[in-house]
């Protein structure tokens, strides 16, 4: 039986205020998903659990079957190998958000709020060639890598994630990293003064380098799971899961990482995956995006959209029998904008058996159990 998991990033979310304690979830309109679970079961799940960090990179590992000590420590290695890139042993990559502040130098947004995508990508173009001792590499809006060589004192230093650094002294917040690393101190001053020219408003604009990773081994999905596997999504770190697991991550042409992406190209290509492999992993990363926006509004109709112009259609023309998983790999709260450890629906069913499906869903092992070992 071929085995489907449909991944709505962040699907989870704290009761909404406005919606008398409904969620996206519960206020979205998905007729298809309440087919489905009346043919399987509905759950309340925690992916991250108490013992990793709940993100993307950490629960959608979990959910592909990945031994907690296998986790790389850092994404930008694996956002690297999304571009079809890679580093020796040699280097090392960081992430590298463009940031805004305010007039006291105290972070204000992660993701250079007042500049738009046409801005940041003429930026990105004028740090390209800056200097040989660091590549920079964009990757869309704010959010971009840089290679370099190896340097220990970097990889050992826990830049916090600017995300989660609202309100604080930027130049504090960087402050290690610059004194570990002479090429990265002289970079930051040539693109300080780079950036002056789009400042406004009262903000100011700086590259924020963090997470800094190196090349990481992992096991094959193969070999973990003994089946092989695709992967089908536009999200950079996804895209680099996929890699990294030797899974087939095919190109898409239309679709973004956020809730204007084309969902009839993703359920065209997941068509043409179920037809190769016995499983198959479909990410959505719109619903994530839009509650780091506290739009709650527009992850629950993006929700809605996904199960009438992706799940309906797929339903309603499958002939074989399909072993189906969906559920988000974290919350994602529209009230606060960050991930939480807290429980998000889950939906297991099987199509076409005939009869509904008996066991319960309590756990991450019962969804890898469900989709990879009953599946044998």
């Amino acid at each position: 039986m071929t085995c489907l998991i449909i991944l709505i990033d962040g699907l989870g979310d704290d009761p909404i205020p406005a919606w008398n304690g409904q969620t996206p979830f519960s206020r979205a309109f998905h007729p298809n998903i309440d087919r489905l679970i009346k043919e399987g079961k509905l759950s309340q799940v925690s992916i991250c659990e108490k013992d990793v960090v709940p993100e993307s990179l950490t629960c959608i590992l979990r959910l592909l079957g990945v031994p907690k000590e296998a986790f790389p420590t850092n994404r930008a290695y694996l956002e690297l190998l999304a571009q079809n890139r890679d580093v020796s042993e040699y280097e090392m990559v960081l992430r590298c958000n463009v940031v805004s502040q305010d007039s006291s130098g105290r972070l204000v947004s992660f993701n250079g709020m007042g500049l738009s995508f046409r801005e940041m990508e003429t930026m990105a173009g004028q740090f390209s060639s800056l200097t040989p001792d660091i590549e920079f590499i964009h990757l869309s809006g704010y959010r971009n890598l840089l290679v370099m060589d190896r340097n220990e004192s970097v990889l050992g230093i826990q830049t916090a994630p600017p995300h989660e650094s609202m309100g604080l002294p930027v130049e504090e917040l960087l402050a290690e990293l610059k004194s570990s690393s002479l090429a990265m101190k002289l970079f930051m001053q040539e693109t300080d003064g780079i950036l002056q020219q789009y400042n406004r408003n009262d903000l100011t604009y700086k590259l924020y380098p963090w997470g800094a990773s190196c090349r990481t081994e992992m096991p094959s999905f193969e070999t973990l799971n003994g089946m092989k596997g695709a992967l089908v999504c536009q999200t950079e770190i996804v895209r680099g899961i996929g890699k990294a697991l030797k899974m087939e991550v095919p190109e898409l042409s239309y679709c973004t990482a956020d809730t204007d992406t084309n969902i009839r190209e993703k359920l065209a290509v997941t068509r043409k995956m179920l037809a190769r492999f016995p499983f198959v992993m479909t990410h959505f990363n719109g619903t994530d995006e839009a509650a780091h926006r506290h739009d709650y509004e527009g992850k629950a109709d993006f929700i809605s959209r996904i199960d009438k112009e992706f799940l309906e259609p797929l339903l309603d023309t499958a002939e074989e029998p399909l072993r189906i998983v969906i559920c988000g790999d974290h919350v994602t709260s529209s009230v606060t904008g960050k991930h939480t450890r807290g429980r998000g629906p889950v939906i297991a069913a099987e199509t076409k058996t005939g009869h509904p499906l008996e066991r319960d869903i309590e756990t991450y092992h019962d969804i890898v159990d469900f989709l990879m070992k009953e599946s044998e």
